[in-house]
């Protein structure tokens, strides 16, 4: 499967979308807890790709003893620093995963939140299998492509978003600059269909569990064969 990559556009993106971010209750975040729970009891290294302003890695730092942060936005790493001071065991980097070296069995676990959709995920999977220890986890939350079939789980998903929504911000709309912002961004965004998930997964991460959710998500969780 082949997927155009640009990172210049999507850093470019996320340097736009930075200081508009509130880390508020949304889609992804109202996922983190069950996301958490998929991680390793023992966890040395743990890796958060895409990690924005640190939301989840400050909650993957629960649990690891050395968390890992990487973007590709120096504005969104910026904030994530910004609100991460009492996290000391939270290394931020401004880095693309695809080129960022790591040490075979380096780590633990390795979480994505809505963040491989931008990227050629077989060839990412390959690099990230090599990365995880043995017993090593790999979390992954994204979208994906709607078919007929996802509609019926969709519509239910409309008015559910509208009350958590209004019920956790207090509002039911994000204001007119954070809308265009997401707007542009998303009409740049490619996703996969959940059969092509699997597919990629039989292929590459055999034994994977993906199942869709609620707020046009699905999840992804690997164990690595051995024991950590």
């Amino acid at each position: 499967m082949k997927h155009m990559y640009d990172a210049a556009t999507v850093q470019a993106d996320f340097d736009r979308l930075a200081p508009l971010s509130t880390e508020q209750w949304d889609h992804n975040s109202h996922y983190h807890r069950f996301l958490f729970r998929h991680l390793p009891a023992l966890c040395r290294a743990a890796l958060d790709i895409g990690c924005g302003t640190g939301a989840f890695a400050r909650l993957l730092a629960e649990r690891a003893e050395h968390v890992l942060a990487l973007d590709l936005s120096p504005a969104m790493i910026r904030l994530a620093q910004e609100r991460s001071t009492p996290y000391p065991t939270i290394e931020f980097q401004v880095a693309d995963i695809l080129s960022y070296e790591f040490s075979p069995g380096q780590l633990d676990a390795i979480v994505s939140i809505a963040t491989l959709h931008h990227l050629p995920m077989e060839k990412l999977f390959v690099r990230l299998k090599e990365a995880l220890a043995p017993g090593g986890v790999l979390i992954v939350l994204d979208l994906y492509q709607p078919r007929l079939v996802d509609l019926p789980l969709n519509l239910i998903a409309v008015p559910v978003n509208l009350i958590l929504k209004y019920a956790r911000t207090g509002h039911l709309k994000e204001p007119a600059a954070v809308r265009e912002a997401w707007a542009e961004h998303g009409q740049r965004d490619v996703y996969l269909t959940l059969p092509q998930v699997r597919a990629l997964c039989q292929a590459v991460l055999p034994g994977a569990r993906v199942n869709r959710h609620l707020f046009w998500r699905y999840s992804l969780v690997w164990t690595k064969p051995g024991s950590l």
